[in-house]
């Protein structure tokens, strides 16, 4: 049996690539909003998030608010990160000499230097919000 390539190939979703990103970073719709100005409401970016492909110039005004690489919203796919991460897993870090297909796209970035800082940006906002609460605690 063969596969046709339309049909294995997978589409990136640019839409829920921002929800992916802004959610890991713990930002709510109405934040971001905020950060793209006036002509923005919380409505309008659950709408934004529905699309699948963003003009170029409103996607970088994104990533600039979201303070992530373009080509991170542009090429991130979650299926694809998990393959690399199972594989990587399951083979003992020799996910590309044994599955060299799980590489598909060649980005201008390291995609997992930029997920480790996102999540290093996501666990400090944790840790300044335990912070806060503790010292509300300690105030009562």
């Amino acid at each position: 049996m063969t596969h046709d390539n339309a049909t294995t190939s997978r589409t990136i979703h640019e839409g829920r690539n921002i929800k992916r990103f802004r959610e890991m970073l713990g930002i709510k719709q109405d934040a971001l909003a905020i950060e793209l100005g006036d002509d923005w409401n919380q409505q309008k970016i659950s709408l934004l998030e529905q699309k699948q492909t963003i003009d170029a110039p409103l996607l970088k005004q994104i990533s600039a608010a979201l303070k992530i690489p373009v080509e991170a919203i542009q090429n991130f796919d979650e299926e694809q990160a998990i393959n690399v991460i199972s594989n990587t897993i399951n083979n003992n870090d020799n996910a590309t000499m044994t599955n060299p297909s799980v590489f598909n796209y060649q980005p201008s970035f390291n995609p997992i230097d930029k997920m480790i800082e996102l999540y290093e940006r996501m666990l400090q906002s944790q840790r300044e919000m335990i912070e806060k609460l503790e010292r509300l605690i300690e105030g009562k």
